[in-house]
């Protein structure tokens, strides 16, 4: 099953951009959604694989999601985008979660490849939670 993404931007042009761009380029499902509360619904009632989320939104700030996602989804990774950005919001982004922090307007590879190692650090991730699950292996008698 393709892995999905969910994207939440308060603006419709940016939600259709990025759908786009990730459809026609990556083998990923996306669901979008403008509205950062509606996101978190989202979150809790299906499994997605990677957010990309706004930071200035009215309601609920991006900064705040990724707080959200991190306590409750700490594996699932957390891009944010912005055309507000600075230093300072990139360092607090970083700081609460954030996996990537990329500055619009944006170049399509930039985001693209963002989105490919993101998934890959995830996927990592998962295979690191399984091992330790399986816990060590004795090594072979010879």
């Amino acid at each position: 099953m393709a892995e999905t993404i969910l994207i939440v931007d308060d603006e419709l042009d940016m939600l259709e951009l990025l759908e786009l761009i990730i459809l026609d380029k990556t083998p990923y499902r996306v669901s979008t959604t403008n509205n950062p509360l509606e996101a978190l619904q989202m979150l809790a009632n299906q499994a997605f694989d990677l957010l990309i989320t706004d930071l200035r939104m009215p309601a609920l700030g991006g900064l705040e999601v990724v707080r959200e996602v991190r306590a409750k989804y700490p594996d699932l990774p957390v891009i944010v985008i912005t055309a507000y950005g600075s230093s300072e919001s990139a360092e607090e982004a970083i700081r609460a979660g954030a996996y990537d922090y990329i500055t619009k307007p944006f170049r399509k590879e930039h985001i693209l490849i963002s989105i490919d190692r993101a998934m890959e650090w995830r996927k990592m991730k998962m295979e690191l939670a399984a091992l330790k699950k399986t816990g060590p292996t004795s090594a072979p008698a010879g």
